[in-house]
């Protein structure tokens, strides 16, 4: 059985052609149509006869010709590389120069950004030439196996310079299929999404789903609380899905719990565990909605582990077990042995959605790929259940004085205060102990919090050692695009 995506979007083509497929706005492709402009795309690309594994940028915001560029560019036998749109110049110039990328399909009004990297790019199409490709000769390639490179998406770079993670066919197929099997997707599923498509996630755990499924994927450009209602109930979405601090920002709009949602089944979330009490308000006020967080990492297409049902409130903090059977889950210790439950390791993570490596980066694909498993850089622990918790990034832990601190566990005491809406800790470099807690908060509109109710709240819950030894009101965390807190960016400001 052949394992590749576009295969999978030309059979719901032939099933159901009048489907609709992608929603955006008033904008409507059914299944024929997206196929037709994919394989116009491709017959296009054609003509400058690039060789198999040519790259070819994506550099668009979210809309619904993103996909069909995508599909495209595989139908076409070349390899797809979404580039977040958020980065600075001089990152999408790094991402540009070190992929080596022959040409890239960018939103027209991003083409100043991307001027401003200075870098020359052989070839760019803008979404102003669509039509004129869309009108194309189409082309399938027939020269592409399932262990092909498919995509490369580069890492947010939380960690140092982006890494680009090669996924091949089939590492997305049996991600995709995965997800579909432990969401339980329909063709009469509508998915609505706002975060960007030009992340993993976006594309793998929701986009890619919904086709094998043959449902509708609505797409909008980006998140507003107070829009978000609207648009909820206008598209008559089943499923929404979201980082905490939007459910955060909906809930604090008192509008939300108003509208008719009842044709939503889930609220699906993910890049950080819920907290309790947005899990609890969220599951009173849509009693009918189920939750499911998921967990994973660009490296293994976003595919590690789930956590839905009832568990999403007996088991918070929780990030679940793996989807599916195919994918397996260990903590280790230093020496790579597991570990007994409850002790807190490494995560690694085996299954056949795990990339092949890091392009022109052997050392770091070595050290991350070892006997099969990919190992995550996350540290966590399991229960006896097997239920794994992330306890916090390796790089994220401090150690204080010789005490480990994961600033996870201190986000979760501050998140308790009902006027906290977000917070991050991080470790601050200290003349005698090392490194000491610093936590940068942010209150909820109209909320008032003293650093002394914080430190107050914190001593009473948590050893004196964890106590972060300050704490800075913000009006907003940085993030990157795909919504994790950028921890550096803050220990840069410190």
């Amino acid at each position: 059985m052949q394992k590749r995506m576009p295969l999978v979007l030309k059979q719901q083509a032939i099933q159901q052609p009048e489907k609709i497929a992608f929603e955006f706005r008033s904008h409507k492709k059914t299944y024929g149509d997206v196929y037709r402009q994919a394989t116009a795309l491709a017959g296009y690309l054609q003509q400058f006869n690039y060789d198999k594994d040519t790259i070819i940028g994506i550099f668009m915001d979210n809309h619904d010709d993103f996909p069909v560029i995508y599909f495209g560019i595989q139908l076409a036998g070349l390899i797809a590389m979404p580039i977040n749109t958020k980065l600075a110049p001089a990152e999408i110039a790094y991402i540009i120069e070190h992929s080596e990328v022959k040409a890239i399909f960018c939103d027209t009004a991003l083409t100043p950004k991307l001027d401003a990297t200075g870098m020359p790019i052989a070839q760019r199409f803008t979404t102003e030439d669509l039509p004129e490709i869309y009108a194309h000769a189409p082309f399938e390639t027939t020269c592409v196996e399932d262990e092909d490179i498919a995509v490369i998406m580069y890492t947010s770079g939380t960690t140092g310079k982006p890494k680009g993670v090669m996924l091949s066919y089939r590492a997305v197929y049996e991600a995709t299929s995965q997800w579909v099997e432990s969401v339980g997707l329909t063709v009469q599923d509508r998915m609505f999404i706002c975060t960007p498509l030009f992340h993993c996630a976006g594309l793998h755990v929701f986009l890619t789903p919904i086709v094998m499924a043959g449902g509708t994927f609505i797409i909008e450009e980006a998140f507003s609380p107070t829009q978000m209602p609207t648009w909820l109930r206008d598209t008559q979405a089943t499923i929404f899905f979201g980082v905490p601090a939007m459910y955060m920002l909906l809930l604090n709009n008192e509008d939300f719990s108003a509208f008719d949602l009842s044709h939503v089944r889930l609220f699906a979330y993910g890049a950080a565990p819920m907290p309790y009490e947005l899990v609890s308000k969220l599951r009173k006020l849509f009693p009918h909605v189920s939750l499911q967080n998921f967990y994973g990492q660009t490296e293994n297409a976003p595919c590690s582990t789930t956590l839905k049902g009832n568990d999403v409130l007996e088991k918070i903090g929780s990030v679940g077990k793996p989807p599916t059977k195919k994918t397996a889950v260990r903590i280790v210790g230093p020496d790579g042995e597991s570990v007994p439950n409850g002790v807190v390791g490494e995560i690694i993570v085996k299954g056949p959605q795990t990339m092949t490596g890091y392009l022109r980066n052997p050392q770091e694909t070595a050290h991350a790929l070892r006997d099969g498993w990919l190992f995550t850089g996350d540290l966590g622990r399991l229960d006896e259940e097997g239920f794994l918790y992330i306890v916090d990034r390796q790089k994220d832990m401090l150690i204080r004085g010789g005490e480990n601190v994961y600033p996870v566990e201190v986000e979760e005491v501050l998140f308790q205060m009902p006027a906290v809406l977000e917070a991050a800790v991080v470790g601050v470099p200290h003349p005698i102990y090392g490194e000491v807690p610093k936590a940068y908060i942010c209150l909820k509109e109209g909320q008032t919090l003293t650093v002394e109710e914080l430190t107050a709240h914190c001593v009473e819950r948590l050893a004196k050692y964890k106590i972060p030894v300050e704490m800075e009101l913000m009006d907003a965390l940085p993030r990157n695009a795909s919504g994790k807190v950028l921890k550096h960016v803050l220990r840069s400001s410190t």
